[in-house]
C-alpha cells in the first residue's frame, strides 16, 4: 500500500515560478532529496538561489539553525533534463495552467519514472480527472494544490479524479501533513474547495456595489471591521487582479453551465475592460501609487448617549446574536431593560428598541419590508458581526419610513457600545450577514454534492484564504435556521435561483441540528 513519503525519497518539481520554487523550499526543509527541473535553466538557477537566501534569512531569524539551512540547501538540485528525475517517488507538476501542455509533461514523465511513483499537479482549476484521462496509469495521478506564498500558506488540496487511487491520495494528503501543511481531501471538480467556495465573497461584493449599498471601501471596511475578514472583497480583488479574478470566475460559471450562483459582474468586466486591474496596472476599486490618497469610509457622526433601551426577551431565531450584543451593550455600561414584546406594539419582537426605534437583526428581509410587516415604520437593521465583543464597526440600515430620530437613536445605541456605525442603503440582507449566509450555502452544497466534508470545507476556507472562522461553522455560530431564513428572504427579494437554499441546510434545519453536529 502507498504510505507517505519519507525524509529523504526523492522530490522532483517541474516549474521553478514562484508556486514551483515554494514547494521546493517546503520539501528540501522537510528532508527530502529535491530536484527542480524547467524549460529555461536560468529560471531554475535564480529560483535555487532565492531559496537559498531564504533558508539563511530563517536561520538569523531562530526559525531553523544554521546547520539545518546549509543540509536543506544541499539537498536541493537543479537538473537539466526530465530524465534526470527517473529516481523520484514524487513528482509535482507546477506549469503553466494549460490542459494540454500538462498532458504532455504527465505523459513523457509516464514513460520516465518508476510504476510506483506519484504524479501530481498544482493546478488551481483544471480537471484532474482531464488531465490523467490519456495516461496509461491515471490512478496514481493526484491534484496537490498548494496556495501562494507556499511557505506561508498552510492548505494543501489534494484532489483526486475519478480515476486516482485512494492510497495515492492518502499517501499526499500524509506527506503534506508531514511537510507541517493543512491537507483536505476534495474531488475533481470546478474550483475544488476554495476557489468555488470563495466565489460568493465577491459576487455579493460586487452586487452591493451594483445597487449602491455603499460604496467599495465602505463594503471592505465593513467586512474586515464587523466581519472580521482579513481583506474586504475589493482590496483583495484589487491584489489579485481583476483580469485573474475575472477569470477563475467566468471559468466557474462556464463549468457549472451557467448557474447564477457564479455569474460574474459587468462592473468587474468594465474594470477590465478598462485595465483597471489593481496594483499591478496602478488602479483597480482603489488608486495606488505615491499620490494615492487614503479612501474615505462612510462612518456615521457621533450622537449623544440614547436615554432608553429595551430588550424583548421574545428575540428568536437571531438570539444567539442578540445575546452576544446584549452582552457588548452591558459591558459598555448600558443600562438594558428587558420586556416581554406583548407590552409594545411590534408584531415581531426587535432584538431593541431605543426611544421608539424597533431594531433587529437582518433576516435577510430589507428594514422597509420589516416595517411593513410589523407595522412600525421606525425599524431600523443591523448587520451580524463576527465577535460581538471586539468587532469594532457594525453595518445599519433604515426601513424608508422611518424617521431621522429613530434612527440616530439606533445609531447612538451602538456609537454608546464602542461601534463606528456605518449606514448602509436599505438593501436584503446587509453586507456581513448575506455574504457570510452564501459563503455557508456553498460550502453546505460542496459537503452535500460529496466534494469534502464539512471539516475540510472549514478548514480549506480558514487556512487557504485566511477567513476568520469556517463557513459552517459560522452557520452553527449563527444558527443554522437564521441561515435559512436569510436565504429565503434573499431569494423573495430577488426572484432568482442564485440564492437557493442547500438541501444540507434544509435538512439539519429539519433535525433541529448544527453542521458540525
Amino acid at each position: 500500500m502507498t504510505v507517505k513519503l519519507e525524509p529523504g525519497s526523492v522530490i522532483a518539481v517541474i516549474g521553478s515560478g514562484a508556486m514551483g520554487a515554494g514547494i521546493a523550499q517546503v520539501a528540501a526543509a522537510a528532508g527530502h532529496t529535491v530536484k527542480v527541473y524547467d524549460t529555461r535553466p536560468d529560471a531554475i538557477t535564480i529560483a535555487l538561489a532565492g531559496i537559498g537566501t531564504i533558508y539563511s534569512r530563517l536561520a538569523d531569524k531562530g526559525r531553523m539553525t544554521h546547520a539545518e539551512a546549509d543540509a536543506a540547501r544541499a539537498r536541493l538540485h537543479g537538473v537539466s533534463s526530465l530524465a534526470d528525475v527517473a529516481d523520484a517517488a514524487l513528482v509535482v507538476e507546477a506549469i503553466v495552467e494549460d490542459l494540454d501542455v500538462k498532458r504532455g509533461l504527465f505523459a513523457e514523465l509516464e514513460g520516465i519514472v518508476a510504476e510506483d511513483a506519484i504524479l501530481a499537479s498544482n493546478t488551481s482549476s483544471i480537471s484532474i480527472t482531464a488531465i490523467g484521462a490519456k495516461l496509461r496509469r491515471p490512478g496514481r495521478l493526484v491534484g496537490m494544490h498548494f496556495f501562494n506564498p507556499v511557505p506561508l500558506m498552510q492548505l494543501v488540496e489534494v484532489i483526486s479524479g475519478v480515476a486516482t487511487d485512494a492510497a495515492v491520495a492518502q499517501a499526499v494528503y500524509d506527506t503534506a501533513a508531514s511537510w507541517g501543511k493543512s491537507p483536505v481531501h476534495a474531488k475533481s471538480t470546478p474550483g475544488f474547495i476554495v476557489n468555488r467556495v470563495a466565489r460568493p465573497f465577491y459576487a455579493e461584493g460586487w452586487r452591493l456595489l451594483q445597487e449602491q449599498a455603499a460604496d467599495a471601501p465602505t463594503i471592505d471596511a465593513v467586512l474586515r471591521e464587523a466581519g472580521g475578514f482579513r481583506m474586504g472583497p475589493f482590496e483583495l480583488m484589487d491584489l489579485i487582479g481583476h483580469d485573474v479574478n475575472y477569470s477563475v470566475t467566468r471559468s466557474v460559471f462556464d463549468a457549472y453551465y451557467g448557474d447564477p450562483r457564479f455569474a460574474p459582474s459587468v462592473l468587474q468586466q468594465e474594470l477590465v475592460n478598462a485595465g483597471y486591474l489593481g496594483r499591478k496596472s496602478g488602479r483597480g476599486l482603489y488608486p495606488y501609487g505615491a499620490n494615492a490618497a487614503p479612501q474615505p469610509v462612510r462612518t456615521e457622526s457621533a450622537l449623544a448617549r440614547p436615554e432608553f433601551v429595551g430588550h424583548s426577551l421574545e428575540a428568536g431565531a437571531d438570539g444567539r446574536q442578540t445575546a452576544a450584543m446584549l452582552g457588548r451593550l452591558r459591558a459598555h455600561g448600558i443600562d438594558v431593560h428587558q420586556r416581554h414584546s406583548a407590552e409594545g406594539h411590534q408584531h415581531e419582537a426587535p432584538a431593541f428598541h431605543c426611544n421608539g426605534a424597533a431594531i433587529y437583526l437582518t433576516d435577510g428581509r430589507t428594514a422597509t419590508e420589516r416595517a411593513r410587516a410589523n407595522r412600525h415604520d421606525d425599524t431600523v437593521v443591523f448587520d451580524l458581526v463576527f465577535d460581538a465583543a471586539t468587532a469594532t464597526r457594525i453595518a445599519v440600515a433604515a426601513a424608508d419610513q422611518c424617521s431621522l430620530a429613530a434612527f440616530n437613536s439606533a445609531v447612538a445605541l451602538f456609537q454608546a457600545a464602542g461601534f463606528a456605525v456605518t449606514r448602509l442603503d436599505d438593501v436584503p440582507g446587509l453586507v456581513v450577514m448575506r455574504t457570510v449566509a452564501m459563503l455557508a450555502n456553498e460550502a453546505a452544497d460542496a459537503v452535500y454534492q460529496g466534494v469534502c466534508s464539512a471539516a475540510a470545507a472549514d478548514t480549506a476556507m480558514q487556512k487557504g484564504v485566511n477567513y476568520p472562522r469556517g463557513p459552517l461553522a459560522w452557520a452553527d455560530a449563527v444558527g443554522v435556521g437564521h441561515v435559512v431564513t436569510v436565504l429565503e428572504n434573499l431569494a423573495a427579494s430577488y426572484g432568482e435561483d442564485r440564492y437557493r437554499v442547500s438541501p444540507l441546510l434544509r435538512r439539519r434545519q429539519a433535525a433541529g441540528k448544527n453542521i458540525h453536529a
